[in-house]
């Protein structure tokens, strides 16, 4: 499959091997975005809350 080359420099930031915490996560999709628009991030979250 062709990727291009801002994907390519993406890729090279990211070690696929480790699980990054939150902040870290966040810095690292930073440095990575090289979108010419505004990018946004969705977060979902379960907290197992009973709201009762």
């Amino acid at each position: 499959m062709f990727r291009g080359k801002k994907y390519k420099e993406s890729a090279k930031l990211v070690d696929r091997s480790i699980l990054y915490d939150p902040a870290d996560a966040f810095d690292l999709v930073c440095k990575a975005s090289k979108a010419k628009f505004d990018e946004t991030i969705e977060l979902h979250v379960k907290l197992g809350v009973d709201s009762r």
